[in-house]
């Protein structure tokens, strides 16, 4: 399992009467849990993206740039949002919660004609590489009822246009989209996109799929990410232990090491005064925050890469270290097959966390649980399984520590 299990997608709602029919069908039929944000009943918007595998904005009364009391909850959805976007939690905003992530995103919105009835969109080069544009057929004819212009920073991509408004669906990065248009206010919207695209699937069902297929990685980024600037200080007392366990690899000078999952970076100077500067250290993370507060704390050899995908050639390793990751991970036979792909034989893994699984429990209120994978029981046949030998375990008061060797053939 993930530190955080994804709590689905939220759906903040402006206006009572606007609802995500299709695009909440279309979540639900991915497998997706949705969960509404009724503003206009009060409802409070959450502080923070953890938990959740996406976020959708629909449109409501009144205007983005709006900071008065018309518009109480305008602040703590651009807050949101900003979290969300520095987070890669998937995002849609239509209409007034596109202009909301333009703001979010840097841009800036202003008055413009007012436009309503159906208009034709137009896709530009751009959105033949985009995931949810990319099957489009232009020119689409979508209804409009919007009255504001929005302008994009760089970093922005534009993926469609009409006349009059320059900007009628974007991206932010790659996982946030606006849409002025409405893909589904009524019937011939609908029908209007799948008419627009090769199979029957339409826009709002791609962005289903793909937040499906990137819960997990939401999770873990939207847990870490908010937590990455304090995440040093608040273990800083843990540096020695680190480096005991790290001694215990007995890696040699000009060996090659990775920090699978190395957060910001705690282990890395010990596995240097192991290899030496004649040997490899790198460190490897999913959170493109934590390699950022690994870098401001001088650590170097950073990797944004997802555990079980490294971008290691076979073999290339003689040691992989690895703290609190494995029995985090969706498919920990996955992982454990992916770091024995990269580690030659003889090679060492070690497994460690800094506290014994006995002291994890407890803090739960619990005793160990017999199915945890770092039961010893457990976690010897699965290593066997993916390539690697059980050489030593320890798992008592203060940590966790488990040694592998990489198996020939």
């Amino acid at each position: 399992m993930s530190w955080v299990e994804p709590a689905g997608v939220l759906v903040v709602q402006h206006l009572a009467p606007e609802g995500p029919s299709a695009i909440g069908a279309a979540l639900e039929a991915a497998g997706l849990t949705v969960r509404m944000c009724r503003t206009w009943a009060g409802d409070p918007v959450p502080e923070s993206p953890s938990g959740l595998a996406a976020l959708v904005l629909w449109d409501g009364p009144g205007a983005a740039y709006d900071d008065s009391s018309a518009f109480p909850a305008r602040a703590a959805e651009l807050s949101l949002l900003r979290a969300a976007l520095a987070a890669e939690v998937p995002v849609l905003g239509v209409c007034l919660g596109a202009h909301l992530l333009a703001l979010a995103a840097g841009g800036t919105v202003r008055p413009g004609p007012a436009r309503r009835g159906r208009g034709e969109v137009r896709t530009t080069a751009a959105a033949c590489a985009d995931p949810l544009f990319a099957a489009l057929r232009p020119p689409l004819r979508m209804p409009h009822r919007h009255a504001d212009l929005v302008d994009l920073p760089a970093r922005v991509t534009v993926l469609a246009s009409c006349d009059r408004y320059p900007v009628q669906a974007f991206r932010v990065d790659g996982s946030a989209w606006g849409l002025q248009f409405h893909p589904e206010s009524d019937k011939a919207a609908g029908d209007a996109f799948v008419a627009a695209l090769p199979r029957s699937d339409d826009l709002v069902a791609r962005f289903a799929t793909l937040v499906a297929s990137r819960a997990a990685t939401t999770a873990t980024r939207a847990f870490f990410t908010s937590r990455a600037d304090t995440w040093e200080e608040r273990f800083a007392a843990d540096g020695p232990r680190y480096a005991a366990a790290v001694a215990r690899m007995e890696l040699r000078p000009g060996q090659r090491v990775l920090d699978v999952g190395c957060g910001s970076g705690r282990a890395l100077p010990a596995l240097r005064a192991q290899v030496g500067q004649e040997g490899v250290v790198l460190g490897a993370d999913l959170t493109p925050a934590m390699l950022t507060a690994a870098a401001r704390a001088g650590r170097t050899g950073l990797l944004l890469a997802d555990a079980c995908r490294l971008p290691l050639r076979a073999g290339s390793l003689d040691g992989v270290f690895s703290a609190g990751l494995v029995d985090h991970v969706p498919d920990p036979g996955a992982a454990l097959r992916e770091w024995a792909r990269v580690t030659a034989p003889g090679g060492v893994l070690l497994l460690y966390h800094p506290s014994s699984r006995a002291e994890r429990a407890a803090r739960h209120g619990r005793p160990p649980d017999p199915d945890d994978l770092l039961a010893e029981e457990n976690l010897r046949p699965a290593l066997h399984a993916e390539g690697w030998d059980l050489e030593s375990y320890e798992d008592r008061a203060p940590d966790f520590l488990a040694r592998s060797l990489r198996r020939a053939g």
